[in-house]
């Protein structure tokens, strides 16, 4: 059984294509899916933040309810609490500034235009294929139902893996490879013990290092600085470089040879 969120706010769509894909095989042999469907972005977000078990895939409109970004609000909403979730959209606004931007500013798996002869089949195409393309990726488990939550910062407690709006941060030496570890360790404590600062003595014990010194910490801080700035360009966000100059996110403090995650603004 295959467990599909769909957020829609046109009953024409809801009434045509509930039971098409509550019945379909979606590669496991089975029909008999679950569809739980949404009229309003702000309700599929309320129960997002309280769903206790992910769905499998998500299917969102784009414009809802005269919102163009309405089907981001519910994206967002998605990425930050399953960061490997597959989301496709299903939209009367293919070829369109607002496919672009699902496609290029928020990496969505698949948009598809709703007026077709055979929407009904193509639909059921892309979710299969979506689903077979994170499993092969080992996407389907999700993150663990213990995180560090910080704004649109989120740290897997179990994996320690960073995710920022949703996406990985990744090694800004080679965006192909994880962030290193002792790094994701050195966030985690700053978040934390946030607003305190944290000084090399302490972060050295935190880590269980020794011969742990400033040089070693300041450089560790550069990679992590490094990384968000590689998201912020990929998302087109402003430069994180810059932010932390305005004493927001990792802000060094000189005093006490250490440094300090102050909340970004959302």
């Amino acid at each position: 059984m295959t467990r599909i969120l769909w957020v829609e706010d046109q009953f024409h769509w809801l009434n045509k294509l509930t039971p098409v894909l509550q019945s379909a095989d979606f590669g496991d042999g089975e029909g008999g899916n679950e569809v739980q469907t949404f009229k309003f972005a702000e309700a599929a977000c309320q129960h997002i933040r309280l769903a206790k078990n992910a769905p499998d895939i998500a299917i969102l409109d784009a414009n809802m309810n005269g919102n163009d970004g309405a089907g981001f609000t519910v994206q967002r909403a998605l990425v930050k609490k399953w960061p490997q979730l597959p989301i496709i959209y299903l939209s009367e606004h293919s070829g369109t500034g607002i496919e672009q931007n699902a496609l290029e500013k928020v990496e969505t798996k698949d948009f598809i235009a709703k007026h077709q002869d055979n929407i009904e089949a193509v639909l059921c195409w892309r979710i299969k294929a979506a689903l077979r393309q994170a499993r092969m990726r080992g996407a389907m488990p999700q993150i663990s139902a213990e995180v560090i939550q910080q704004g649109d910062l989120t740290i897997d407690v179990a994996t320690w893996e960073v995710y920022w709006h949703g996406e990985r941060l990744m090694n800004p030496k080679n965006s192909a490879r994880p962030l290193p570890p002792i790094p994701r360790k050195i966030l985690r404590c700053l978040v934390e013990r946030s607003p305190r600062a944290v000084s090399t003595d302490q972060i050295a014990d935190y880590l269980e290092l020794d011969n742990f010194n400033y040089a070693s910490y300041r450089q560790h801080i550069k990679t992590l600085r490094d990384a968000f700035e590689q998201m912020a360009q990929k998302l087109d966000e402003p430069s994180f470089l810059d932010v932390c100059k305005s004493n927001r996110g990792i802000v060094t403090v000189g005093d006490e040879a250490g440094y300090c995650w102050k909340p970004m603004s959302t």
